[in-house]
């Protein structure tokens, strides 16, 4: 599967400390900087099936926040869905946070709603536990659905190995575009492209997403080992 597997080297941990440090959060301990770079180091997923470019997506049954079973079936005027693998406590998921808020409420109502995904074990990341789930959506005041994936299996099956990382989903639940949000994990500010908008709007044209496919910048998502 080309593009799925990132190996761990310095360039991730350097972004992600240039994240901080560009938000200007000090006073860090030496634990939480150990936690960072576990956040980006490579998971073992070369063997994990996943979804390419012109593969289509099998329906899910997940956990909502609400405590709702959440499925694409339930969007019944939905034009396709902008699956979104995200968490609480990636560093580079937080960044993008109000861009993915952002996307829903821009697209949602032309028929592409972000359906979040939390794809973390919480046996290994306790801040993303189902309970801090609903914390996060509550406070953030999330307007789409924030999923927990119980086991791993959806995650598994998309192949999805960073946090965040967007699934585009036609009507047909046929994947469209694969990859980041845009071009700058820095600063929204400074976005040149929207590979999620600029998808979106191929495919509302007619056309192929070009690119289909970006590499996914963040967190290693957490398995259980």
């Amino acid at each position: 599967m080309i593009g799925k597997t990132y190996p761990f080297n310095i360039h991730y941990s350097f972004i992600i400390l240039k994240l901080f440090l560009m938000k200007k959060i000090i006073g860090f301990s030496v634990t939480i900087l150990a936690a960072v770079a576990l956040w980006v180091a490579a998971t073992n997923v070369n063997d994990l099936p996943g979804l390419k470019v012109g593969d289509k997506a099998s329906e899910i049954a997940l956990k909502n926040v609400d405590g709702k079973t959440v499925s694409f079936k339930d969007y019944k005027e939905a034009k396709g869905f902008i699956v979104t693998f995200t968490c609480n406590t990636c560093p580079v998921a937080q960044v993008y946070e109000e861009r993915i808020i952002a996307l829903h409420n821009k697209f949602a109502a032309k028929g592409y709603p972000v359906i979040a995904v939390m794809p973390n074990d919480p046996t290994v990341s306790s801040g993303d536990s189902f309970d801090n789930m609903k914390v996060r959506a509550k406070d953030k005041k999330y307007g789409f659905a924030y999923l927990f994936d119980d086991g791993q299996k959806v995650t598994n099956q998309y192949g999805a190995t960073r946090t965040p990382e967007i699934y585009l989903l036609d009507k047909n639940l046929t994947v469209r575009y694969t990859g980041a949000i845009d071009d700058n994990a820095y600063d929204d500010t400074s976005v040149k492209t929207n590979y999620v908008a600029n998808a979106i709007a191929a495919l509302e044209k007619g056309e192929e997403p070009n690119p289909s496919f970006t590499k996914a910048l963040g967190c290693g998502i957490k398995r259980k080992k």
